[in-house]
């Protein structure tokens, strides 16, 4: 499973969605229900999923899907 694989079942999960299908150009404007509150659930459940920790600093810079996925890869080396 490829990490932007990886990434969609966790987006489909905590937005209860199975019809997500995120690409890296998404933002929280192309996701119903992607608020605030969300946005936390979706920033721990991808720490947990992928077993890593982001900076608060370095969750301001995410603008969109992409910024996130990079960030993942460049976490897991």
């Amino acid at each position: 499973m490829t990490t932007i694989e990886k990434l969609n079942g966790i987006f489909q999960m905590v937005f209860d969605n199975d019809e997500i299908n995120i690409r890296p150009e998404m933002t929280a404007n192309d996701v119903d229900g992607w608020d605030s509150l969300s946005h936390v659930n979706l920033i721990l459940a991808v720490e947990k999923g992928f077993g890593i920790r982001f900076a608060q600093k370095e969750l301001l810079t995410f603008k969109n899907v992409g910024d996130l996925l990079r960030s993942i890869e460049s976490k897991l080396g």
